[in-house]
């Protein structure tokens, strides 16, 4: 496929000045002047620089990367439909879609923008982080890093002692229980050739818990809506979960909230202030 720098050029134009700042939690501010978001803003939410989104809206610069139209589609806020004309015209085949994409829906993505005081995060099936809050970083590190079958949380759960720390140690066997039965579902629904598939393999071969679980063949089991953390720096919390599922991406939003004026709101406003919403 060859790439269409007009067609290219045109459509992040157009897209770029559709999207407005408090769309994708940018401030307006009084002296704005532009239609929609500025060149450095869209670059920004692209993760690229300025300098190279600019190039590709005046129809020059390099062939664009699978990977850095995949960025461009998230940051820009595309549809799925939107996502896979813009492979087409920088000349490249579209993702798949379901249950393997990681590209998140706007929808998803405008609620997820207008919780930076709250701890939330965007996770797929198999507890792969793909987008958090700021202060769903300070509450659970950047989980959006790790790469492999390390993304996802449940394989971490069984091969990496450092991410059972941040759980109250008597949820530990629970969760052990639910990590398993939730990846026998998705590898029932996904089939013997799927990622869950994979995961499953791979923690046969690494441990002895998992093994022991999976014997049991248990299946159903739903997380808690009462999530209990041990913080480094602020101690013990106890959350409730709220979940907004986008059965199309298979993506869940998870939002985690305190009673107001119980001691864990208390520490999750002191979270706040040690970790502003500035910092990414």
């Amino acid at each position: 496929m060859m790439i269409d720098r007009v067609g290219l050029a045109e459509f992040l134009r157009r897209r770029r000045e559709l999207l407005q700042p408090e769309d994708v939690g940018f401030p307006r501010g009084e002296r704005r002047r532009t239609n929609g978001l500025r060149r450095e803003e869209a670059a920004s939410l692209c993760h690229m620089s300025t300098d190279y989104y600019a190039r590709l809206e005046r129809q020059r610069g390099p062939h664009p990367s699978e990977q850095m139209i995949a960025s461009i589609a998230q940051g820009l806020h595309l549809s799925l439909d939107e996502r896979d004309h813009l492979f087409r015209l920088a000349g490249h085949h579209p993702p798949a879609r379901g249950a393997v994409s990681e590209h998140i829906s706007p929808g998803l993505l405008r609620v997820l923008d207008r919780l930076d005081d709250t701890p939330a995060e965007i996770v797929t099936e198999l507890g792969e982080t793909l987008r958090q809050t700021p202060l769903g970083v300070a509450l659970t590190g950047d989980t959006t890093g790790y790469t492999g079958p390390a993304r996802s949380l449940g394989y971490r759960w069984f091969t990496d002692p450092a991410a059972r720390r941040l759980y109250a140690p008597e949820e530990h066997p629970f969760l052990s229980r639910m990590f398993v039965s939730g990846l026998r579902g998705i590898l029932t629904l996904r089939g013997p050739g799927s990622q869950a598939a994979h995961l499953a393999d791979l923690l046969h071969g690494q441990s002895e818990e998992f093994r022991t679980l999976w014997n049991d063949h248990e299946i159903g089991i739903r997380p808690a809506e009462v999530k209990r953390f041990t913080h480094p720096e602020v101690g013990d919390l106890e959350l409730h979960c709220q979940i907004l599922h986008d059965p199309s991406q298979s993506h869940t939003l998870l939002v985690y909230t305190a009673v107001p004026g119980s001691e864990s709101y208390e520490k999750l406003q002191l979270l706040s202030v040690l970790w502003p919403v500035g910092a990414r």
